[in-house]
């Protein structure tokens, strides 16, 4: 059994301070210890792939970060995990509890993940070993971590078991909600539906808004290949998996940089699949994040299938959240007036665009690790 505060102060070392996770009752003393620690930085996600993705949106920014998560949310983290991580060779530390041990006995509905988490990591090609359970083994089992991360550019896993880490309670407060100033507005210019605009006509809205040293994200199927052919750019990142992660990975990246304003290009079916995290960025606040909610009411890259979009009010729900402002209407004239308002929090413009998609649209020749790296030169060239 190890202290909470060994393991943070060994892991700052080696310049982790960035976590996000989902509580369970195994990792409490550690993710206790963070929240208390005033150099470390805990984002409570909605779910374990969002603490994924706001891992590695720290990552991103160059900060090793750390998902925290019991192993039966393990199955909520595998889009992530697969579709981002593995695809761009992004790698972030999970530390992920053994609930359902076979040999300690637990509820029933752990019994199965206990006997299969491990071979899932193997599945996914994610190095694991046992969460360090002795002072002397803090140093070298995180040693071990990065240099797989390092070598390999993919996660790696700790794996707790009950009792590795000894009783810690939480003596911090938890942050309040915001409650800054907020409004919607809903604004159906164009009331006949065949009038809309595009979705392309949205993307190229935002690159002309965008500033030198804004970065772009783009959620996955059509928005991202649009984006990409309306000019590809090195401030963009086309999130070609994950569906739903666009805006947690945006999360962590403007968190991780506040100085820079964050679009997050995201899609209707994207947003209704994790619109959890639209309540952590509401509650977290960033103020350089720029929420572009592109809203046509289908899956069209996958055939056009509805979403059930058309019944949801999405700027009342970012102000609800806790978004500073939000607005809806179909016309791309909402976004400018909106970036201008001076506000202390997120904002989210949910524009209607008619369906449809160009002829022939390319994908991204450029390879994921490639847009990583080259993001990541643009970050650090653009400070």
């Amino acid at each position: 059994m190890i202290e909470a505060k060994a393991f943070i102060e060994a892991a700052m070392s080696a310049g982790i301070r960035h976590y996000s996770g989902v509580p369970c009752s195994f990792l409490k003393p550690l993710i206790n210890g963070v929240i208390d620690h005033p150099d470390t930085e805990y984002v409570g996600a909605a779910n374990e792939g969002d603490a994924v993705a706001i891992a590695s949106g720290f990552a991103i920014a160059g900060y090793p970060s750390v998902a925290l998560m019991q192993n039966s949310g393990l199955g909520n983290a595998v889009s992530p995990l697969t579709s981002l991580n593995w695809v761009f060779g992004l790698p972030i530390l999970l530390i992920v509890t053994w609930r359902g041990n076979p040999q300690h006995g637990d509820e029933p509905q752990h019994e199965l993940m206990g006997a299969i988490t491990t071979d899932m990591l193997e599945a996914m090609d994610i190095e694991w070993a046992m969460f360090p359970e002795d002072q002397q083994a803090i140093g070298p089992a995180l040693e071990k971590a990065q240099q797989s991360m390092q070598s390999r550019h993919k996660p790696f896993a700790f794996f707790v078991r009950k009792g590795s880490i000894s009783p810690q309670p939480l003596q911090s407060t938890q942050r309040p909600s915001r409650m800054g100033h907020r409004f919607a507005s809903t604004d159906f210019r164009q009331k006949n539906p065949e009038a809309r605009p595009s979705r392309q006509q949205v993307l190229a809205t935002v690159q002309q808004l965008a500033g030198p040293r804004d970065v772009l994200i783009a959620t996955t199927g059509y928005t991202g290949r649009e984006l990409y052919a309306l000019s590809d750019e090195p401030n963009q990142l086309y999130v070609v998996g994950s569906m739903g992660c666009a805006s947690s990975l945006g999360l962590g990246l403007a968190l991780a940089d506040p100085g820079r304003r964050v679009f997050v290009l995201d899609g209707d079916g994207a947003a209704l699949m994790r619109m959890g995290n639209m309540a952590t960025i509401g509650q977290l606040g960033p103020a350089n994040l720029v929420h572009v909610l592109i809203d046509n009411e289908r899956h069209e890259s996958t055939g056009g299938q509805s979403t059930v979009s058309a019944g949801v009010d999405f700027a009342h729900v970012a102000t609800s959240c806790g978004y500073s402002a939000a607005v809806t209407g179909d016309n791309t004239d909402l976004i400018a007036p909106l970036l201008k308002l001076d506000l202390d929090g997120p904002r989210l413009a949910h524009i209607k665009v008619s369906p449809g998609a160009p002829d022939d649209l390319p994908r991204p020749t450029v390879k994921p690790p490639e847009v990583l790296a080259r993001l990541r030169t643009f970050l650090e060239n653009s400070q």
